[in-house]
C-alpha cells in the first residue's frame, strides 16, 4: 500500500466532477490512506454527504460550525500529510489565489501547514481564460501543486481541456507527490505515436489501423514518473490525461519525420512507437479523382526512414527505442531492424498474437537488446509502457556505471 499510514484532508468543492469523490476517497483509503473530507455547501448539491461519510468512515464537514460546536480548521491543517483539492471549481480556485475565506475549505486552506494539491475541474473556456491562468499561477507560486487536467468530454457536451483528473491518476499522484517516486525527473523524452496519413487527393488516404494507443500510454507513463515529454502524435483520437505532455500533432510521415528530428537532439530518450507510412503517393491531386476507369493506379514512393534517421544522429547518454510490428520471421527481423537501425532496443509485437497490435487495448511484446531477449506475458498497454519505462530505466542506469 503505497500510501499508508498518510493522513490526507479531501476538500470537494461545486463541480459536477464531484460524484467521482467516492471512489477517490475509496481508492485513497485502498493505498492505506486516512482520510477526511471536507466539503463546501455547493459541493454537496454534487454528491451526499453520507456516501462520502460512509467510504470515508469520518464524519464530513461542511461548515466552520454546526451550531453546538466549532469545527477547528486549525487541527484540521495540522493534521494532514496532505491537503487534496478535487475537485477544485474555477470559483474556489479563485478565492484560494486571492486569500478570501468564506468557507470551510478556504478556511482550512489557509490554515495548512502540509503540501496542497490542487486538481482543477471546469469548462475548457473556463480552464483557457486567463484569469484563470493567472490563478493558477498565483496557486503555483505559493508553492501549491496543481494536478494536471485531462481532455475528454466536458459537462457542455463539448470535448476538451479542463475536465479533472481521473480519481485513478490522482491517487497515483498523490502516492508520487508524498513518496518522492519521480525518479526521471530532469530527464527529456521524445514519443511518436499514432499512425500516419499519406494523402491521395484533398478527401483520400493511405493509413493504418494504428489507434495510437500504445505511444500515448508510454508517454504517460514517462511524464507520470517525472521525465518531460514531447509526445509527437499522428492523426489519432486518443485523448492524453497529462496537459503537462507537450503534443506536436502531425499528418504525414514528412510531418512526423521533420517533428522527430527537430526534437531528438535534445532528447535524452526517444521511443519510436508511430506506425508511420513506409510508402506515399509520388502525385497528390489537387481535386478529388473521380470514378472514370474501372481502376486507378497509384504511384508510391519511399518516405524518410525516421528511426534510421534518428540513429545516425544518436550521441553518447541518447537512448534509442524503436518498435516493429511484424508477421513473420519476427525476432530474426526486429534484430536485423536493431542492428541496421542503431537502436538500443526493439520492442517487437506480432500480428499473430491474440489481442496485440492495433486497436487493442492489450499488447504482447518482446524487448530484443544486442544480447538478450525478454518475452512480457500479453498484459494491459498501460502496463505494457509501464514495463517498457521501467527497462529503460534499467537501461539509464547500467550506462551510468559503466
Amino acid at each position: 500500500m503505497h500510501l499508508a499510514g498518510k493522513k490526507i484532508i479531501l476538500a470537494v468543492t461545486g463541480s459536477i466532477a464531484a460524484y467521482k469523490t467516492p471512489i477517490l476517497v475509496r481508492q485513497l483509503i485502498k493505498e492505506g490512506a486516512e482520510v477526511k473530507v471536507i466539503a463546501t455547501e455547493a459541493a454537496l448539491q454534487f454528491v451526499s454527504e453520507l456516501s462520502l461519510a460512509t467510504v470515508s468512515k469520518n464524519p464530513v464537514y461542511s461548515n466552520v460550525n454546526d451550531g453546538s460546536a466549532w469545527n477547528n480548521h486549525v487541527a484540521l491543517g495540522r493534521w494532514a500529510d496532505v491537503m487534496l483539492i478535487a475537485p477544485c471549481s474555477a470559483n474556489t480556485l479563485a478565492k484560494l489565489a486571492n486569500g478570501l475565506c468564506d468557507n470551510l475549505v478556504c478556511a482550512v486552506y489557509l490554515s495548512a501547514t502540509c503540501p496542497v494539491l490542487v486538481a482543477p475541474a471546469m469548462d475548457e473556456d473556463m480552464w483557457h481564460h486567463p484569469t484563470t491562468k493567472a490563478n493558477l499561477g498565483k496557486m503555483r507560486s505559493y508553492g501549491n501543486t496543481v494536478i494536471p487536467v485531462a481532455h475528454g468530454e466536458l459537462a457542455s457536451g463539448l470535448v476538451g481541456e479542463g475536465r479533472m483528473a481521473e480519481p485513478e491518476y490522482i491517487v497515483d499522484f498523490v502516492s508520487g507527490f508524498l513518496n518522492n517516486d519521480k525518479p526521471l525527473t530532469g530527464i527529456k523524452a521524445m514519443v511518436s505515436a499514432g499512425p500516419t496519413y499519406e494523402r491521395i487527393d484533398p478527401v483520400r488516404f493511405v493509413g493504418n489501423f494504428s489507434s495510437g494507443k500504445m505511444g500515448v500510454s508510454i508517454a504517460e507513463e514517462l511524464a507520470k514518473q517525472g521525465a518531460d515529454v514531447t509526445l509527437v502524435l499522428g492523426p489519432s483520437s486518443i485523448s492524453v490525461q497529462n496537459s503537462s505532455i507537450n503534443i506536436v500533432r502531425v499528418e504525414s510521415a514528412e510531418d512526423m519525420y521533420k517533428a522527430c528530428n527537430d526534437a531528438f537532439p535534445t532528447s535524452d530518450i526517444a521511443i519510436m512507437a508511430a506506425a508511420v507510412a513506409d510508402f506515399t503517393p509520388a502525385n497528390v491531386a489537387d481535386e478529388k479523382i473521380k470514378k472514370h476507369d474501372d481502376s486507378l493506379v497509384i504511384n508510391l514512393t519511399k518516405t524518410k526512414d525516421i528511426l534510421y534517421s534518428l540513429g545516425q544522429q544518436k550521441k553518447d547518454g541518447q537512448l534509442l527505442v524503436g518498435f516493429a510490428l511484424e508477421t513473420n520471421n519476427e525476432l530474426e527481423n526486429a534484430k536485423g531492424k536493431l542492428a541496421k537501425k542503431n537502436a538500443d532496443m526493439i520492442v517487437l509485437n506480432s500480428l499473430n498474437d491474440d489481442g496485440a497490435g492495433f486497436g487493442h487495448d492489450t499488447n504482447k511484446v518482446t524487448f530484443v537488446m544486442a544480447n538478450e531477449e525478454i518475452e512480457l506475458p500479453l498484459q494491459s498497454k498501460a502496463d505494457v509502457a509501464k514495463a517498457i519505462v521501467d527497462h529503460i530505466k534499467e537501461m539509464k542506469h547500467a550506462e551510468k556505471t559503466v
